[in-house]
């Protein structure tokens, strides 16, 4: 996949860790432990077959082989590899979906740069209005 081409990783939360809190990471990120919590990336994440992560995924692209209980945007890619599940919406321009995977959620795939991008702000909106209807 041509978006992982660099797949440089500046961060690193090995198995066994798990970190509490929202993440904000300059480059790329490997996880193969629990992170619960918020996770914002300029670069490439992956997500090992041993990781859990509870919350929402921004990254430029996104190779995915545990669980996600959250929501993945990646614009350039996403991958889900067939030990995955996914509980949650994705959005990207390119989405791979392996056999096996389970994915629980709203799906936006639009190659399109333009379109993509409308797409996703109008869903994007859609799910805020949604979660304000909702008393929690």
């Amino acid at each position: 996949m041509a978006a992982f081409d660099d797949i440089s990783i500046n961060t690193m939360i090995g198995g066994g860790s798990a970190f509490y809190g929202d993440l904000r990471v300059s480059g790329g990120m490997m996880i193969d432990g629990d992170v619960d919590g918020n996770i914002e990336i300029s670069g490439n994440i992956i997500v090992a077959e041993r990781a859990r992560v509870r919350g929402n995924i921004t990254a430029k692209s996104a190779i995915i082989s545990g669980i996600v209980i959250g929501d993945i945007r990646a614009p350039e890619s996403i991958k889900l590899m067939s030990s995955s599940t996914v509980i949650g919406d994705v959005s990207t321009r390119k989405l791979h979906v392996a056999d096996k995977v389970i994915l629980h959620g709203h799906c936006i795939s639009i190659a399109d740069q333009e379109r993509y991008e409308k797409e996703d702000t109008v869903q994007s909106q859609s799910k805020e209005i949604r979660n304000k209807a909702f008393v929690r």
